[in-house]
């Protein structure tokens, strides 16, 4: 199979996880919502038609509920070096088309994963944009070091960012519908998640 989907984690552990979310709902509130996001993510992988590449925050978990995955540790400082990290080495394993995604958000479907893969064959580049200004997913058919570089993560212009360079090194992109990651209380209002608060 020529598709690959790496899915970036963070383990679960007390304290580590949805820190801003934390703030406002206690830890054990933050890791319970977490596991919902990563249970949600693990349904939804299923679904799809590819490979799938777990890379873990701290340790590789072989105990833990994801099945039929490859697991990996991630490699690098920022989360930018760490994604080009994940993107060469499975480049380099053979696969063609090679897309990233968090666990993070509680709108992402089969389907949305499905057309990504889909629009490779047509395109560049296939990016998720967030309602935060981020991106849920990055896709690629070729391995693309400047997409990683001088970029602010975690902050409101990622997406922006990452628009300039695909114009700078004109490649053609397709843009998936924008979806709402979950970081902050504000962003489990409407959600499945808001009756754990």
């Amino acid at each position: 199979m020529s598709n690959r989907l790496i899915i970036f984690v963070k383990n679960p552990e007390l304290g580590k996880v949805k820190t801003r979310l934390a703030a406002d709902v206690g830890d054990s509130v933050a890791l319970a919502i977490y596991y919902k996001l990563l249970e949600h993510t693990r349904r939804v992988v299923s679904q799809v038609n590819c490979s799938t590449a777990v890379y873990y925050s701290d340790y590789v978990d072989n105990e833990d509920a994801w099945v039929e995955v490859d697991r990996f540790q991630q490699t690098g400082a920022a989360l930018g070096e760490r994604m080009s990290n994940a993107f060469q080495e499975q480049f380099n394993l053979g696969y063609k088309q090679v897309a990233i995604i968090g666990s993070d958000n509680i709108e992402i479907s089969a389907e949305i994963i499905d057309s990504a893969f889909r629009q490779l064959q047509s395109h560049d580049v296939v990016v998720g944009p967030a309602k935060d200004g981020g991106y849920y997913l990055l896709g690629l058919n070729n391995h693309t070091p400047l997409l990683f570089k001088n970029i602010s993560w975690s902050g409101p212009t990622v997406f922006n960012d990452t628009l300039s360079v695909l114009r700078h090194l004109n490649l053609n992109h397709y843009l998936l519908p924008k979806l709402n990651d979950i970081d902050t209380l504000q962003d489990l209002r409407g959600t499945n998640l808001e009756a754990l608060i």
